[in-house]
């Protein structure tokens, strides 16, 4: 579905379950991070209300899901541990940074884009995670985090569409998954969700 060009090695599950309490830390965060990118797109974008109204549930659902995991953290007995850096995602900014042509459009869509991109990239690591560790609970939590990821992903990419105007979109995207999959070969060793 999501075309990734490196998939993620199972035995990353091995070490994100080595370490549950890093891991479900770092997973709140990606989800307040999300949260905080949907709302980005309503503030830069007003005038779209169809885009305003999904990114809205979005950033609403993607807040339930930094509450279901600070949950979790909590009823483990474990320390919610402080916000820190994803080097993953600001690669992948940087890229993002780098193919803008200045106008809002190609502003807009290459937002989107990135935002598809992660969504994409999580869900496959909630796979992994939801095959590969031992622990029954959070393997149907991440299972069922999953789907709506890959819904996230679908709006991200379908709004991209309806406002690519003149951008190849189809293209655009294979030129993402070109760049993330030279990107995530240097992650996958670390109890992070994109580490």
């Amino acid at each position: 579905m999501f075309r990734l060009k490196l998939p993620t090695d199972p035995r990353w599950a091995n070490i994100a379950e080595g370490n549950l309490e890093e891991i479900l830390s770092d997973h709140a965060w990606c989800e307040q991070k999300a949260a905080t990118n949907a709302i980005n797109l309503i503030i830069n974008n007003s005038e779209k209300p169809d885009l305003v109204e999904e990114m809205l549930k979005i950033s609403i659902e993607e807040m339930e899901h930094f509450k279901a995991v600070h949950d979790i953290i909590l009823a483990r007995g474990y320390e919610f541990q402080r916000e820190r850096k994803d080097d993953y995602v600001n690669e992948l900014m940087k890229y993002l940074k780098q193919n803008q042509d200045g106008s809002r459009e190609s502003g807009l869509i290459e937002r989107l884009l990135f935002a598809a991109m992660i969504e994409a990239r999580s869900c496959e690591r909630f796979r992994v995670l939801s095959e590969n560790i031992k622990d029954q609970d959070l393997a149907k939590f991440y299972r069922d985090l999953m789907e709506s990821e890959a819904n996230h992903y679908t709006t991200f990419i379908s709004f991209a569409r309806k406002y690519a105007g003149n951008i190849d979109v189809d293209k655009r995207w294979n030129e993402w998954l070109e760049a993330e999959a030279k990107i995530i070969q240097g992650y996958g060793k670390k109890e992070t969700i994109h580490g």
